[in-house]
């Protein structure tokens, strides 16, 4: 188990809900990922996410899938790639990665409560 927090801490996370607009492949990453661009509404916009989804995922499978991200962490260069926002998700048994996503479909940019 890990550190306890405070809610304020976690208030400081700020994690939102988004659509997939743009899947590509990603081969100049040093581990199998894809090239993300993720609509986090009005107010957030378009965000760059670089994703090591490969195992579980298609390109075209993606476009259009709701997804969580981390929209206020500081941009990270993963290659070429400026990632804006980290997409969340789990390991599976054998340690690829499942994205967290909603169960239905909510607005775009809402912010996990």
């Amino acid at each position: 188990m890990s550190e306890t927090i405070t809610f304020a801490d976690f208030e400081r996370v700020d994690i939102r809900v988004g659509t997939i607009v743009e899947a590509d492949l990603f081969p100049e990453a040093r581990k199998p990922a894809y090239k993300l661009v993720i609509d986090f509404g009005p107010d957030i916009g378009l965000k760059k996410s670089s994703a090591q989804i490969t195992v579980h995922y298609t390109p075209e499978g993606l476009v259009g899938r709701q997804v969580l991200g981390v929209v206020n962490f500081p941009p990270r260069q993963i290659g070429p790639v400026r990632s804006e926002v980290l997409t969340l998700g789990f390991a599976d048994g054998d340690g690829a990665i499942v994205l967290a996503a909603v169960e239905q479909p909510v607005p775009n940019g809402h912010r996990l409560m």
